[in-house]
């Protein structure tokens, strides 16, 4: 008496019915692998960007850059195209994590505002700031709280925004200057 091999038989329902447990399976040990999960913050690191603006400005570039950092503040991006003029920029993090930009370049007002602030930015009353690149500068505001100072010169825009308080940005308005930047004055520790 010859017997055939004993099969399992399987219908479509059990196959979908065992796909489905399957699949609930991996969903709930993804699920709690991630709520066990520390979700790790990353710090933005500083840039040394003292040498950029030195290189630049032994290229023969005229960079308008902040003379100092206040303590805790820490530089985050750079941007520089060589052209002529310059298209040179720096994002800056204060030491509450609020934003400042630094933004110089041969462009319309109205395009550098909808690039780094907003499309919908207002004029405000001008600004009127002390420093090394003082006088009047204009002042732009959007829905969401960023400010924009702009200064217009011949040949270029200069630009300061952000997130940071209409305060702190007048501040590195303020603060900006033009002068080389040597070995010697990097000697000396700005905050980062």
């Amino acid at each position: 008496m010859s017997e055939k091999p004993g099969r399992y038989q399987t219908s479509m329902g059990a196959m979908i019915g065992a796909m489905f447990v399957l699949v609930v399976g991996v969903l709930a040990f993804v699920l709690l692998r991630d709520l066990n999960r520390e979700s790790a913050e990353t710090e933005p690191e500083a840039i040394e960007w003292q040498t950029a603006v030195v290189a630049a400005q032994d290229a023969g570039y005229r960079i308008a850059y902040p003379a100092e950092l206040p303590e805790g503040w820490k530089v985050t991006s750079l941007d520089f195209t060589p052209t002529d003029p310059p298209a040179w920029g720096l994002g800056m993090l204060t030491d509450t994590g609020a934003f400042v930009g630094i933004r110089q370049e041969d462009e319309r007002v109205q395009d550098l505002l909808e690039v780094y602030v907003d499309d919908q930015a207002t004029e405000e009353e001008p600004a009127e700031i002390e420093g090394e690149l003082g006088g009047p500068w204009e002042r732009w505001t959007d829905s969401g709280g960023d400010v924009a100072l702009v200064r217009p010169r011949d040949g270029d825009v200069v630009m300061v925004y952000g997130s940071a308080s209409e305060e702190v940005v007048e501040q590195v308005a303020a603060s900006l200057t033009e002068k080389k930047l040597t070995e010697l004055d990097r000697s000396e520790p700005v905050a980062e």
